[in-house]
């Protein structure tokens, strides 16, 4: 299966108007330096051909150190790039509609928030979670939140991996140990700081230390 080989620990999620770096290139390898095992790349605001050029971009750093680019929302980049994956929100196409056009040696991620979803995304082909947001974060206003019970919930209920996302950060991040997820998708507290790579190896290491999806 595809998730044997994927690790994912740390997912770096980007939005340009937060990095501290000149490109969405440099903040992409500083980050995976620091130890991201994932890149999703988010753009809500740009043009197909404007997407479709950052993903080529970003797309040469992650070939480079062999690290998997999920293309949100968009099927169609992903595949015009290359990437490994998609990741989807319950407002975009369903699931199953996804799984077809990309196949299925692909990734294929679905944010959810409720247990009832998990099943649902689980049957109908998604590869991991999306769980959140966990708490309040500027990076998506309208995302509802999620509590550590319905984290549980949703962990009994499935048994693809789950990453969790909003308002993830260093201290945020420890309050997890023996939820049984599978890694954190991080976009504001790893982008922000001057040393990426710094801030997403701390993310790393509160991983690492206690909160291994060996604990489910």
């Amino acid at each position: 299966m595809i998730n044997d080989v994927v690790d994912y620990v740390l997912t770096l999620v980007t939005d340009r108007d937060l990095m501290s770096t000149n490109t969405l290139e440099e903040a992409v390898e500083q980050g995976i330096l620091g130890g991201c095992t994932m890149i999703q790349l988010r753009e809500k605001a740009v043009s197909s051909q404007e997407f479709y050029r950052l993903a080529q971009a970003v797309r040469e750093v992650t070939k480079r150190y062999s690290i998997p680019l999920i293309i949100n929302d968009r099927a169609d980049i992903a595949l015009a790039v290359g990437a490994e994956g998609v990741h989807i929100g319950q407002d975009d196409l369903p699931v199953s509609v996804v799984r077809g056009l990309i196949g299925g040696d692909k990734l294929l991620g679905v944010s959810v928030t409720t247990a009832e979803q998990a099943v649902t995304a689980e049957a109908e082909g998604a590869d991991y979670l999306g769980v959140g947001a966990m708490f309040a974060t500027g990076t998506k206003t309208d995302a509802g939140r999620v509590t550590m019970v319905e984290l549980e919930r949703i962990r009994e209920a499935v048994k693809i991996p789950i990453v969790v996302i909003g308002g993830i950060s260093r201290k945020t991040a420890k309050l997890f140990q023996g939820s049984g997820i599978d890694g954190f998708a991080v976009v504001s507290d790893i982008l922000m700081h001057k040393d990426i790579e710094g801030a997403a190896r701390k993310l790393a290491g509160i991983f690492h230390e206690g909160i291994k999806s060996g604990d489910k």
